[in-house]
């Protein structure tokens, strides 16, 4: 079993060392609350909707901002996923990382990117199955409008993922109301695996959020979810063995035909 946090937060765009510090304190409160992993939003280090500025904070996987957030994780003694934009390869990636204490970051790079405002800011990564191992669970990380193509999901979950966990900036309205209420859980559902939606709240200069971030089981269930206005810090028990019996009953894995 792995104890999950996620955290849903207001971010301070363009503002890493404020995000930093609401990220630690809330990864200190995981601690005190069991969890071994705090999810956090897109681009949660920088601000999603920080603009131009993106592109002056953005900085290689090995830069001062992952490497303070090494640092916060090897404090607490919680691993940490959190969005940043990664500068590499001379352009710019929608990214996301897990770091672990002092071992390498993961690193997750977005392969859908939405709207004119991402693509005018971000290169598009090739479609990637990028999994590690947590708290005796194989975890696979997409960002945002990823999640929202079935087929980036299945791809993780044929590759023997247990979990998927989704950084987002998923805007508030029908739409956004929409994505999180049903898709989520249906993504869960239909490849029998753990999903952690984990959105930013409240509003920027640019954009308004949903909030609404959930953490889904295989069976569809929710183990937690968060509001749409509220900061939030969500906790969730993950056990494979508590979903046998959906596994059984639902096998779309073993039974897909392409």
């Amino acid at each position: 079993m792995m104890r999950l946090a996620a955290l849903q937060m207001r971010v301070a765009c363009g503002d890493p060392s404020a995000n930093l510090a609401r990220i630690e304190e809330a990864a200190r409160d995981a601690a005190k609350a069991g969890p071994t992993l705090l999810v956090t939003p897109e681009l949660s280090l920088v601000g999603y909707g920080a603009g131009e500025s993106i592109r002056d904070l953005a900085e290689p996987a090995d830069g001062p901002l992952l490497t303070r957030l090494a640092r916060i994780s090897e404090e607490t003694g919680v691993a940490i996923i959190a969005g940043f934009a990664e500068r590499a390869d001379g352009v710019i990636y929608n990214s996301a990382a897990y770091v672990n204490g002092r071992s390498a970051a993961v690193v997750y790079r977005k392969s859908h990117l939405f709207g004119a405002f991402e693509r005018d800011l971000f290169e598009p990564a090739k479609p990637s199955t990028v999994i590690f191992e947590h708290g005796g669970l194989r975890c696979g990380l997409l960002i945002c409008y990823d999640v929202e193509f079935p087929e980036n999901v299945r791809r993780l979950a044929l590759a023997g993922a247990d979990t998927a966990l989704v950084p987002t900036a998923l805007p508030s309205g029908a739409s956004g109301a929409f994505i999180a209420e049903h898709m989520i859980q249906t993504r869960a559902f239909e490849n029998q695996i753990f999903l952690a939606y984990v959105n930013h709240t409240g509003a920027d200069e640019r954009f308004s959020y949903a909030g609404l971030s959930r953490i889904a089981a295989p069976d569809g269930s929710l183990l937690a979810e968060a509001t749409a206005s509220e900061a939030a810090l969500l906790v969730a028990d993950l056990s494979l063995a508590d979903y046998d019996d959906s596994r059984r009953q639902n096998t779309y894995l073993a039974d897909m035909r392409i």
